[in-house]
């Protein structure tokens, strides 16, 4: 069992494999948090709470109830009543006050999870999960909160997400609902969190928590690049080997709030949910709220262990595809080859040469529909233009099939031109504020998926190419924020639901899709990585992962994600040099290593690539295959930080057996008169002995863990190469 109730003591305990979480309550019912950090074995106690300190709490003080609630440690805090730290759940009467507060009223333990309405969210059967739920209640407004912490004990997380209820006559707002909330004593925490821009996503910053707020955030309509839905507290020292880490992760593919305060008290309070800022919904009688999901993982060996329970995770609980365990097709893409110049005899020359090389699939990217040879028309009009495709898209398929590839096409069907078909006859169908001039973006307005029948429409427009043609890969772009915050179909009171709305209807369009075309091979992507949330990798096990391709930069970037997300699930691909982004000319070589890291694919002319290039890609594509069940199934472990170090950069991946371990090596720059570098490896049996492949050397577990490996001298910048360790049976010591 995962989950315990003391009933004497009222406290629920929640174990993890080497976690538990504490929650307990008061006389009056308060829920309060007690612990969450190493795993505990004994009797818990419920003295953390502090009751018996000034000014205990209302029912044996009640003139200090204020002071009681600007200090208790909340499990789930509301605001209005005196908790003036960040509130979790902001309610409003029909007489515009604000002000909740919730009592515990039952609970209930049960094996397995259960879905959540009209959202992504984790997923596990009766030996994988169990859940509980709390249910609060505030009996004035007869509003009802479900708190629902579903324990995952092998990966070492859990899952907590909240849904509001109104058993009540009369109708509420509802301006904040956030999902989790954590109350801790500071630990002189440090934060960590991800941010960047577009071509630069996903860097990791950290820096000390202070008094006050300290907030990452996104009002555009999706996750984005800038900000990352994520946010860990760390101790001092904390490294990837050592420290404790407590990390949230948000399901969510829309607005989003992840902060950290820490009060007059020295206490913090962490929090994540929808950003309630332009949220306002309305919740009728009878009606309830279902917040999307937040991730919780505890480590007490640092980064390293939290990165991969996070990776156990959505590997096991969070992606559906049928190629969450198999190897993907490695593929070509058009684009960084040929923009909008492009026709069918072209998008055949590039698959006959990709065939020989050992490349799998042909994506045909933007500029194939309507009368696209720019980016200032025709998005919406999802019509083969023949001009380009002679014969129609059926016959460019069976072609690239008969040629030996499978064949995937580019989408990007939340957005719409104004120089359109559809836009002409259906203007109303954009976002946009009565009388206000739109604001464009990529030359395109966003469509209205809040709408019924604009998400109808949608989707028959994708599913009707998909359906005329064995279409294996759709790569799903969104190249825009959202504006004009505006819908023709939303009256006056329920325009603050329109970002949630929007959400709801990309969320809608993705599960029809996956469920019409299982065997579809889905890539979600967002101008690069404006949209690489956890929200998506329940649609799609990819996600890719930047527009920007260089080696070196890819880096930073790939560090970032792979902090949080399985390796496999970046779109990381082998581009042209000089760089269509940077300019930068890196080895074809270490261009291959780098993407070799993520789904693995190419964005280049390979029509146009000298006879050396073409043998190297044949080279990697069976590198790829050596090594892909490695890198998408095994162990992540971050060696050195090219971000951290600003000389080379350094990972491995270990077999969950660790009879392999392959440690991929940048030299990013060269330096004068150096001796080899010693760099302590990770992910091997200690006691074990290990053949490095391609040499007749043998070194100890032990050895390349707390000793080190040298790594010769290198000559020239952005060189690099792969280390790749067997295990070595028993009887051939």
């Amino acid at each position: 069992m995962a989950i315990y109730y003391q009933e004497e003591n009222r406290i629920f305990q929640l174990h993890t494999k080497r976690s538990t979480y504490l929650i307990g309550m008061t006389p009056e019912g308060y829920v309060g948090h007690i612990y969450y950090g190493e795993r505990l074995f004994q009797r818990a106690d419920h003295y953390l709470l502090r009751m018996g300190e000034i000014p205990f709490t209302p029912s044996v003080n009640k003139r200090e109830k204020l002071s009681f609630l600007d200090s208790f440690p909340m499990e789930y805090p509301t605001g209005g009543i005196g908790d003036f730290r960040e509130s979790c759940l902001n309610v409003k009467n029909e007489k515009g006050q604000m002000g909740s507060e919730l009592f515990y009223v039952s609970h209930r333990i049960y094996e397995g999870k259960e879905k959540l309405a009209d959202l992504p969210a984790s997923f596990g059967n009766g030996e994988e999960v169990q859940t509980l739920e709390i249910v609060l209640e505030d009996g004035i407004l007869n509003l009802q909160a479900v708190l629902s912490y579903s324990v995952f004990e092998k990966e070492d997380v859990i899952a907590r997400s909240v849904r509001i209820v109104n058993r009540g006559k009369e109708t509420l707002r509802l301006e904040k609902v956030f999902s989790a909330c954590l109350d801790m004593d500071n630990e002189a925490f440090e934060m960590i969190n991800l941010c960047g821009s577009w071509a630069r996503e996903r860097h990791i910053q950290r820096g000390a928590v202070r008094y006050g707020k300290q907030a990452v955030s996104s009002l555009r309509g999706e996750s984005g690049h800038q900000e990352h839905p994520f946010m860990a507290l760390v101790t001092p020292g904390t490294d990837q080997q050592q420290g404790k880490v407590y990390a949230m992760h948000f399901v969510y593919s829309g607005n989003f709030l992840a902060q950290v305060e820490m009060n007059q008290f020295d206490s913090v309070r962490m929090v994540m949910g929808i950003n309630p800022e332009q949220f306002d919904w309305v919740l009728s009688p009878g009606e309830d709220f279902q917040a999307p999901e937040v991730i919780l993982t505890y480590s007490g060996e640092g980064l390293g262990r939290m990165s991969r329970n996070f990776h156990d995770f959505y590997r096991s609980h969070m992606i559906r595809s049928i190629y969450n365990h198999k190897k993907r097709p490695i593929l070509i893409n058009n684009w960084e080859a040929t923009y909008f110049k492009f026709d069918h005899e072209k998008l055949l020359e590039i698959a006959r040469e990709a065939k020989k090389c050992g490349i799998e699939m042909l994506v045909m990217d933007d500029g194939w529909f309507g009368k696209r040879n720019t980016d200032d028309n025709s998005l919406g009009d999802w019509v083969v233009n023949e001009e380009k495709l002679k014969g129609g898209l059926k016959k460019l398929v069976d072609q690239v099939n008969e040629i030996g590839l499978e064949f995937g096409i580019w989408f990007e069907p939340e957005m719409v031109s104004p120089d359109s078909d559809l836009y002409r006859a259906h203007p109303d169908w954009a976002l946009q504020i009565d009388k206000r001039e739109g604001t464009m973006g990529r030359n395109q307005y966003v469509l209205d998926l809040s709408r019924a029948d604009v998400v109808d429409y949608v989707y028959e427009s994708v599913a009707k190419i998909l359906r005329s043609a064995n279409i294996r890969y759709v790569k799903w772009d969104m190249n825009r924020f959202l504006t004009d915050l505006g819908s023709a179909r939303l009256d006056a009171a329920h325009h603050g639901e329109l970002f949630h709305r929007y959400v709801l209807g990309v969320y809608e369009l993705q599960e029809r899709l996956v469920r019409e075309f299982p065997e579809l091979l889905l890539e979600n992507c967002a101008s690069g990585g404006g949209r690489f949330d956890p929200g998506m990798l329940y649609y799609s096990p990819q996600i890719w992962c930047s527009d920007d391709t260089d080696a070196i930069e890819r880096l930073m970037i790939q560090e970032g994600t792979g902090l949080i997300y399985p390796l496999a699930a970046m779109g990381a691909h082998v581009s042209d040099c000089p760089n269509h982004i940077v300019g930068r000319i890196t080895p074809f070589e270490t261009r291959g290593y780098v993407a070799l890291a993520g789904t693995f694919g190419y964005e280049l002319d390979i029509t146009k690539l000298p006879d050396e290039q073409r043998e190297m890609i044949c080279e990697q594509t069976k590198m790829y295959h050596k090594y892909n069940d490695l890198v998408r199934e095994g162990d992540y472990y971050r060696i050195a930080s090219y971000r951290e170090n600003h000389k080379f950069d350094a990972w491995a991946v270990a077999s969950k057996d660790k009879r392999e371990v392959l440690m991929t090596y940048v030299q990013v720059l060269a330096e004068p008169n150096k001796r080899s570098r010693k760099i302590y490896l990770q992910g091997f049996d200690k006691e074990a002995l290990y053949l490095l492949e391609g040499t007749k050397q043998v070194y100890s577990g032990e050895m390349l863990m707390y000793a080190g490996f040298l790594i010769e001298p290198m000559e020239g910048d952005f060189v690099s190469r792969p280390y790749h360790f067997v295990k070595k049976e028993s009887d051939d010591r």
